[in-house]
C-alpha cells in the first residue's frame, strides 16, 4: 500500500471520480488526483474502472446512478461516451472527442482537457502559439486535437506534415472548413524544404518513438530542425525520444509530453471540484510522474 492511500480516509460523504477505459492497469491519473485530494483536504478519491468498448453506455448511466463527481475518459473511449453526454464543451465538440466528464443536472458535460492540458503545459515551459507559424507532425486523432487547439489558440499558420498527404489534405479541409479559416495547410512528410523560411514552434503528434521501439523519429535530417525555435513531443515515455534528442542536437528548446499528462488531470480536477491548485503542487506532483515513469521504462 502506498503512503497516499495510506492517507486516505473514507466515509459516506467520500466523492468518487475515476477513469473509464481499456486497458487502465498502467494509468498515472490516480497518483494525480489522488495526491492533490490529500494535499488540499478534499473528501475524495480517484479509482480507474475498467469498461469494455460494448459497455461505455452502461458505464456512464451506472456513474451518474451511483453519483460519481467525474470522470475521465481515455482510449479507446474518447469518442464512444459523447452521444452519452448531456452537454459538451465547444472545443470538446469541435475535436469530437472528450477526455473529462463532469456531473450536470441529468448526466455529464463532457471536456477536452487534453488539449487545455496540452496548451498550459507549454505556458509552464514559455512556449506560446498565438501568432506562431506551427508545424504538427502526424494527421492522426491526436494530431487532429492538437490541430483544433492551435486554430482555437490563434495560431498565425499551420502546416500538418504526413507521410499520406491525402490524410494530411483531409485533416486540414476538415479543420479550414468548421473552424471557419484557411489557415491549416497539408504538406508532404518529405517536402519540408518547401516550408517558408522562418522559425517554426514544432508539435510532434505520432506515436513514432514510442516506447520501447525508441530509436526512430518522423524526420531525422538535420536540415529540417534548423527551421525550429521551440518543439513539443506528445510523447512522455520515453522521457527524451529521439525527436527530442535531435531537437536539442539543434539547439531548440523542447519539451516531452508529461507536462500534458499532468495539466489534463490538473484542469479535469479543477473542473469537478472549483478550485485552483496553485503551481507548487503541480510541480510536486511534475517530479513523482518523472520518477514513477523512469521506475517503468
Amino acid at each position: 500500500m502506498s503512503e497516499i492511500e495510506k492517507m486516505i480516509e473514507i466515509d459516506g460523504k467520500t466523492k468518487i471520480c475515476g477513469l473509464i477505459g481499456c486497458p487502465v492497469e498502467h494509468t498515472l491519473s490516480p497518483l494525480i488526483h489522488n495526491t492533490i485530494a490529500i494535499h488540499q483536504g478534499d473528501n475524495l478519491v480517484y479509482v480507474p474502472f475498467h469498461v469494455e468498448r460494448d459497455r461505455v453506455e452502461d458505464a456512464i448511466k451506472g456513474a451518474y446512478a451511483l453519483n460519481l463527481k467525474g470522470l475521465n475518459v481515455t482510449v479507446p473511449h474518447k469518442s464512444a461516451v459523447i452521444p452519452y453526454l448531456k452537454e459538451l464543451d465547444p472545443l470538446a465538440e469541435k475535436i469530437g472527442a472528450v477526455n473529462t466528464l463532469v456531473r450536470v443536472d441529468g448526466g455529464y458535460k463532457g471536456y477536452n482537457t487534453d488539449m487545455t492540458g496540452l496548451k498550459r503545459a507549454m505556458e509552464k515551459e514559455n512556449i506560446i502559439i498565438e501568432g506562431r507559424d506551427v508545424i504538427l507532425l502526424g494527421a492522426g486523432g491526436a494530431s487532429r486535437a492538437i490541430a483544433f487547439l492551435l486554430v482555437f489558440q490563434k495560431a498565425e499558420c499551420i502546416y500538418i506534415l504526413n507521410r499520406s498527404l491525402d490524410k494530411a489534405q483531409a485533416l486540414a479541409d476538415e479543420v479550414n472548413r468548421m473552424m471557419q479559416t484557411d489557415i491549416v495547410k497539408a504538406v508532404a512528410l518529405d517536402a519540408y524544404s518547401d516550408l517558408p523560411d522562418k522559425k517554426f514552434l514544432c508539435i510532434q503528434g505520432t506515436s513514432v518513438g514510442l516506447y520501447p521501439n525508441c530509436d526512430s523519429a518522423v524526420i531525422e535530417d538535420a536540415v529540417f530542425y534548423e527551421k525550429l525555435d521551440a518543439a513539443v513531443d506528445i510523447i512522455y515515455k520515453p522521457a527524451e525520444t529521439k525527436f527530442m534528442k535531435l531537437c536539442k542536437s539543434a539547439g531548440i528548446k523542447v519539451c516531452n509530453g508529461l507536462g500534458m499528462l499532468l495539466y489534463q488531470g490538473i484542469d479535469a480536477y479543477e473542473l469537478w471540484n472549483g478550485e485552483h491548485i496553485d503551481d507548487v503542487l503541480c510541480d510536486e506532483i511534475y517530479k513523482m510522474m518523472r520518477e514513477k515513469t523512469k521506475v517503468e521504462e
